[in-house]
């Protein structure tokens, strides 16, 4: 295969995302100091882990098709629209995104991240569904990452009650996964944004489904965990959160429930506040 070069710095941006995993310190900085176009040439001669490969013409050509077939919008820090929330991630911010949809929804109003269980029970999907539409009636945009359970439930409720929502993906946004999900995300993409920092025709993986909640996180101005058991994912996502000073909350479920013990953990710990309503999660937010 022909190893692609360029001149220009989102073409860069997107050759790069198909050779670094998401989240790589290491190669934020070197990008950082060296600029996309310089970076896509010296990265695959210098001694960070995962980068010894250059991007090839047909990977890049394959993503530029798709990018004006789906009619994906492409966010970099040197163009317009980037978020400023990217910013809190420091050397692990991404270095693109990809948008289907509606790319203002991550710049503008309040963005609140409703996340929780997969295997999520009644109690919880209720719960879900009433603290949601209580937060998009107050004009939250709601985020979440689009797999079974409460993330699935949290993006139909904001559906239904004519709110906006945003599905951050751990693969490429022409990739819709869970494929049970297909036609949610499909809607999502119509009616909100479905957005990765994955190039297209990836598919997920388990390291970057836990890379993609550190974007939950700083895409949030407040997270609420609905339900969630001990090794629930969405305790990294609000470990995350806690670390970049996003007000963290959890409700809390029966005491006999597995589904909620991972809610009591964060509560107990003082990493997430305990709420039961959707007015208590826009509260925590603050000013």
């Amino acid at each position: 295969m022909t190893a692609f070069t360029t001149t220009d710095p989102t073409t860069a941006r997107i050759a790069l995302s198909f050779i670094v995993e998401p989240g790589n310190a290491e190669v934020g900085r070197f990008i950082a100091d060296h600029g996309p176009v310089d970076a896509l040439a010296k990265l695959p001669g210098t001694s960070i882990p995962g980068t010894g490969r250059r991007p090839s013409e047909t990977e890049v050509d394959y993503a530029l098709k798709v990018i004006e077939r789906e009619r994906i919008t492409v966010l970099t820090p040197e163009g317009d629209g980037w978020p400023s929330w990217a910013g809190k991630l420091r050397d692990t911010a991404p270095i693109i995104l990809f948008v289907k949809g509606d790319p203002t929804l991550l710049t503008d109003g309040i963005r609140a991240g409703v996340i929780g269980a997969r295997a999520a029970t009644m109690y919880g999907e209720t719960t879900t569904q009433e603290i949601t539409a209580d937060l998009v009636s107050r004009g939250a945009t709601i985020v979440s990452g689009a797999a079974y359970g409460v993330d699935g439930m949290a993006h139909r409720s904001a559906l239904a009650a004519d709110g906006k929502t945003i599905a951050l993906l751990a693969g490429g946004v022409d990739r819709p996964y869970p494929a049970g999900h297909d036609q949610l995300i499909h809607r999502i993409g119509q009616h909100g944004a479905v957005v990765s920092e994955l190039p297209p025709g990836t598919q997920p993986t388990k390291w970057r489904f836990l890379s993609r909640n550190r974007l939950i996180a700083a895409a949030s101005d407040v997270l609420v965990i609905t339900e969630a058991g001990m090794r629930s994912g969405s305790l990294t996502t609000a470990a995350c959160a806690d670390a970049l000073n996003i007000p963290v909350t959890a409700v809390p479920g029966p005491i006999t429930s597995v589904s909620s013990a991972g809610c009591h953990r964060v509560i107990r710990e003082g990493v997430a506040t305990l709420v039961t309503t959707g007015e208590e999660v826009w509260e925590a937010k603050g000013e």
